[in-house]
């Protein structure tokens, strides 16, 4: 990309944000990424920030203007498991953010958007072995019937006005540097904690309970290899199937029991396993490999590796 992208990122405090902006700045400098959020959640990294509520269309629109924005990444959203405890605002937050920065990328000749997707866009009758790139979709969730109403919206919006919106299907993303923020994939953040604080975990999804993950490292540079590949080779416009790996809280926690061997872990079923039994349990991603080299880098040792050893210093 040139050197002369302005970059504005909306969310960038979550755990995706956080890291994106990160490299975004290595990329383009820290005068040409602006990150905002509803709150300053690392206020003493060094970049620029401010304090922005992406439901407040003015707001964003000034920032638009104000710093001449070639590229948004608009990632603020309420997740799947904290979605149904509040699902009107989910609704609003998810949906009427992502409406109003296509009109207005629309409107200030924006070159690129992204915006994520995510597995929760399947629903309890999509195939749940390899799920392929169009599948039927009927999600149980607000989370995922804001994402796969925002596919629609995406691709509206680059074949009715031309907008080169990009999308992933995020699986879970798995990270250390950030907690978890209201997912139903969040055990698999959570038990590396535990495991390293108390030694044992209590899973709130069953042990057999098989869902697709990713490495936060992969994704960010599945997220960046998407955005920065030719439009002519970005053939889906409703959102892209990402995978790395699939596993079950049961096999995640005997991956950590080789590392500790004294770790334990049980089970107590909450409101988040009728979430998990309705979403895939490993994805095709195909698509995204054939159109723009995708190439996944971490496997399920890989990962608890780079978790439990940068976690050790932490907790």
């Amino acid at each position: 990309m040139a050197s002369n992208e302005r970059i504005l990122i909306l969310g960038s405090e979550g755990q995706l944000g956080s890291e994106l902006s990160a490299q975004l700045q290595q990329r383009h400098g820290l005068q040409n990424v602006i990150c905002t959020d509803i709150r300053n959640g690392h206020p003493n990294t060094e970049r620029r920030f401010m304090e922005l509520d992406v439901l407040n269309a003015d707001a964003v629109e000034q920032v638009i203007i104000s710093e001449n924005v070639t590229t948004i990444y608009l990632l603020a959203a309420v997740l799947s498991a904290k979605g149904e405890t509040n699902p009107m605002f989910a609704w609003k937050l998810n949906m009427d953010s992502l409406l109003q920065v296509l009109q207005l990328s629309v409107k200030h000749k924006v070159n690129r958007v992204f915006w994520p997707s995510s597995i929760a866009a399947f629903g309890p009758t999509t195939p749940k072995t390899d799920t392929p790139q169009h599948p039927y979709m009927d999600p149980n969730t607000v989370y995922g019937v804001s994402k796969l109403s925002g596919e629609l919206w995406c691709q509206y919006f680059f074949t009715r006005y031309g907008l080169d919106v990009r999308s992933l299907r995020y699986p879970g993303i798995i990270s250390w540097k950030t907690p978890p923020g209201g997912g139903t994939t969040d055990y698999a953040v959570e038990i590396f904690h535990e495991a390293l604080k108390k030694g044992s975990y209590e899973s709130f999804l069953h042990a057999q309970t098989s869902l697709p993950m990713m490495f936060i490292d992969d994704a960010i540079r599945a997220t960046l290899e998407l955005m920065e590949a030719p439009a002519e080779k970005v053939k889906e416009r409703t959102s892209y199937n990402l995978a790395a790996m699939s596993f079950t809280p049961a096999e995640l926690a005997e991956a950590i029991q080789k590392r500790l061997p004294n770790f334990t872990i049980g089970y107590k079923t909450d409101f988040r396993q009728a979430i998990a039994d309705s979403w895939p349990g490993s994805i095709d991603d195909s698509a995204a490999r054939r159109d723009w080299g995708w190439q996944h880098r971490f496997d399920l040792d890989a990962l608890v590796d780079e978790m439990l050893n940068n976690l050790r210093n932490r907790v």
